[in-house]
């Protein structure tokens, strides 16, 4: 496959997905006009007078129709800016970026203990198929990723920080005084998302060198007498970039999720914890930036993974 066509169809990718974040974007704004109440009754209180209620809104161009509001936030949105906020009149961006850094933090610490995990079990059970290893590795699995997010931090609490008082129950900042502190802050909601992580990644990697171990070429290197680490390094994991690549993707991308339950669960200066306080504020512009970096970052993930699956295979191009 030439460059220039290859180009195109990742060029494709890229449009596919701005397209899909445009639809979320009206998908996000439209289910933020159910959200019952609005920011002036939750700023003036329910003894606000209908004069009150009507001149705040108008102040705050809550009256305009919803077309022209979301015309204008998306202008906003294109622009990089996302509003203000309509409790505290802080720039969206502003507020967002004091908290961006802890959730990237929360989600990278996740990432870097998870991929490697995953990576090496899931190519192990593939290569150690059918045998007790595999089959408890896959028991583990399934059993973790039956369990929701909440569940799992629940039950880390009560274990190790009310039982054996391991690690804090809530995580804060203000409670950092040395790494030991940072890494126990940092324990429970890692272990919670990263237990999720695991399991999702290792059973798709093990899915995608398999279906690689599989194949004729394979079986033709067996019969030359490659050596099964040979065979693996340099036969199956080449071949199985693209599919681990989407299995690292799309595991991460439910990170994004679990997320927001384990700030929630343990009190994690972060943004999903950010948003859902705006959304009990009826804090729409702040709702709206986040729901949009959350869907920004799962389309990237997802693109990228496209993307990398094209490159190290220009079959698909053809397709």
């Amino acid at each position: 496959m030439t460059a220039s066509p290859l180009l195109r169809l990742i060029a494709r990718r890229v449009l596919v997905a701005l397209g899909t974040l445009w639809l979320v974007s009206l998908a996000v704004f439209a289910t933020s006009l159910l959200i019952e109440g609005d920011v002036a009754e939750a700023i003036l209180g329910q003894s606000a007078t209908p004069q009150a209620l009507a001149g705040l809104r108008a102040a705050m161009h809550l009256d305009q129709p919803a077309w022209a509001r979301y015309l204008v936030w998306l202008g906003g949105m294109m622009r990089g800016d996302p509003g203000h906020s309509l409790i505290t009149g802080t720039p969206v961006a502003a507020l967002i970026g004091a908290r961006l850094g802890n959730s990237l933090a929360l989600a990278g610490i996740t990432a870097l203990i998870s991929v490697p995990v995953a990576l090496t079990l899931g190519i192990v059970a593939a290569v150690k198929r059918g045998t007790m290893f595999d089959r408890a590795i896959g028991l583990v699995t399934i059993a973790v990723v039956s369990v929701p997010e909440f569940l799992i931090a629940t039950l880390a609490v009560m274990l190790f920080a009310v039982t054996l008082h391991w690690a804090p129950a809530l995580s804060s900042m203000r409670d950092v005084e040395s790494p030991l502190a940072l890494a126990r802050m940092y324990a429970l909601p890692v272990f919670s998302l990263a237990c999720v992580v695991i399991a999702q990644m290792l059973r798709m990697t093990r899915a995608a060198v398999i279906d690689v171990l599989d194949s004729s070429y394979a079986e033709a290197a067996r019969l030359k007498g490659v050596s099964p680490a040979r065979l693996v390094l340099r036969h199956a994991l080449p071949n199985a970039i693209g599919p681990i690549a989407n299995a690292v993707a799309l595991s991460l991308s439910t990170l994004l999720g679990g997320v927001i339950v384990v700030e929630i669960i343990f009190n994690y200066p972060g943004v999903a914890r950010l948003m859902v306080d705006a959304v009990a504020t009826r804090d729409i512009p702040l709702v709206l930036g986040v729901a949009m970096i959350f869907s920004a970052s799962y389309l990237l993930l997802v693109t990228t993974a496209d993307v990398v699956a094209i490159l190290s295979n220009p079959r698909l191009g053809h397709r």
